[in-house]
């Protein structure tokens, strides 16, 4: 059996010790980022106080930079009123709301939580929320338009959505 040449043997070395590092780093990413969590039955929302699971519609989620704590909302009216303040919106990490396109606007169930920034909304369907109008949230801008044509409202994309729309 042929022996390998020292500086193969070290080039071979350096790049099994690049893969295993780089690989390290991106599951450390990885674990950085935090998903969805349930909203329990007595769950209140960061902005308003309220209930969360006592009103229809979507509900939202979000995560600072400075903690591991999930804010929730009962709305996604309350959750864009909350991050788009001017204090709060250079500390957002994670946003999350529901794609309503798969989960029944009387009780939207938490596994179809979706990244709020890849979303398209509806506003001013004749849909209701805890706060009455509230933003319809879809993972798919076809599923968007299509209840826009059911119940009506206007099309934004995430970045859109300001003080003023709302």
């Amino acid at each position: 059996m042929r022996s390998l040449h020292p500086l193969k043997t070290i080039s071979i070395a350096l790049l099994l010790i690049l893969g295993v590092a780089c690989t390290d780093q991106e599951s450390a990413e990885q674990a950085m980022v935090r998903q969805a969590v349930a909203i329990a039955q007595a769950d209140e929302c960061h902005l308003c106080g309220m209930i969360i699971s006592n009103f229809p519609g979507p509900k939202g989620e979000s995560y600072n930079k400075s903690s591991d704590r999930v804010s929730k909302f009962c709305s996604t009216r309350d959750l864009f009123s909350f991050i788009l303040q001017p204090e709060n919106k250079r500390q957002v990490k994670e946003i999350y709301v529901h794609d309503m396109s798969k989960t029944p606007w009387q009780r939207p169930e938490d596994e179809y939580f979706i990244d709020a920034r890849e979303a398209w909304y509806v506003i001013g369907s004749e849909k209701k929320g805890a706060m009455g109008q509230t933003l319809g949230s879809f993972g798919k801008k076809a599923d968007a338009e299509v209840f826009i044509d059911e119940f009506g409202g206007k099309l934004y994309s995430f970045e859109d959505i300001s003080i003023d729309v709302l």
